[in-house]
């Protein structure tokens, strides 16, 4: 029998193979939960860092069963609804339940405001705000009739008008919207909406072109990307200890909070 503050849980995460997908499933493992891990595991054309493979997947299964804790591991892209409802009903299947969904997996472009494509404004919109709900939509038929706890990560870009990459802010305040109007239609069904807010936190994700953009092109933007507390990031473990909170039954009466973990950015 598991032990922790989530023990015997079971809980879909997106954007699983890498960063803070990763951080979050190890976390939750830690504390007695069994995981469903999906990830995309391919490129995205109009993304100019790498994206994670098949083996970081891999390595994240790896890293939870080291806790004693079962990992099913689901290859699907969240901007495609059917494959992520398919891939989500056979691993619940799986683990015979679902208690709660952490909608992580997001992507960001840069750029200023005349030199932002369609193509990438699509591109992140899709795979933030859509691939969101898309996540949402497959857990939720699993929670209303048991309640459970959706945890959907946006940004401090999710509360301010973070510049430079207009779709991502964009996407990151849509998400905000989704889960505040969730909470209150899923409230009736004891099923928890809530976000959390990082500031900049040490992951994959890291657009070269968003630092000569700032130091190049427009340092009187500088200031908007400092945190108040003395860190320049905020580590993936951090965001990780607050999502446990909230997939946990510590927070059973917490539902339509912006969770900020954000080292103070937002009050800038």
């Amino acid at each position: 029998m598991s032990t922790g503050r989530v023990a015997g849980k079971r809980v879909l995460i997106t954007g699983a193979a890498r960063g803070m997908g990763r951080s979050h499933a190890v976390r939750l493992a830690e504390e007695g939960a069994d995981v469903i891990l999906v990830d995309l595991c391919a490129p995205i054309p109009e993304v100019e860092y790498p994206l994670a493979s098949e083996e970081d997947l891999g390595e994240t299964a790896r890293l939870v069963e080291k806790h004693d804790r079962r990992a099913v591991t689901k290859i699907v892209d969240v901007r495609d609804a059917p494959a992520l409802v398919s891939a989500v009903d056979e691993a619940v299947a799986e683990l015979g339940g679902l208690d709660g969904a952490v909608a992580n997996a997001g992507v960001l472009t840069v750029g200023t405001w005349n030199k932002t494509t369609a193509e990438q404004w699509r591109t992140v919109v899709d795979v933030n705000l859509i691939g969101t709900w898309n996540t949402c939509a497959a857990a939720l038929p699993h929670l209303v009739d048991r309640g459970g706890s959706l945890v959907n990560i946006s940004s401090s870009a999710g509360l301010k008008g973070t510049p430079l990459h207009l779709p991502y802010t964009a996407s990151k305040h849509g998400v905000v919207g989704l889960s505040r109007a969730l909470a209150n239609e899923l409230a009736a069904q004891n099923v928890r909406v809530n976000t959390v807010h990082p500031t900049g936190v040490e992951t994959g994700m890291r657009p070269q072109s968003l630092q000569s953009l700032l130091g190049e092109e427009r340092p009187d933007l500088v200031p908007i990307f400092l945190n108040a507390l003395p860190a320049v990031m905020a580590e993936a473990i951090d965001i990780s200890n607050a999502v446990l909170f909230l997939i946990s039954d510590e927070s059973r009466y917490v539902t339509g909070l912006e969770f900020k973990v954000d080292a103070g950015v937002t009050l800038r």
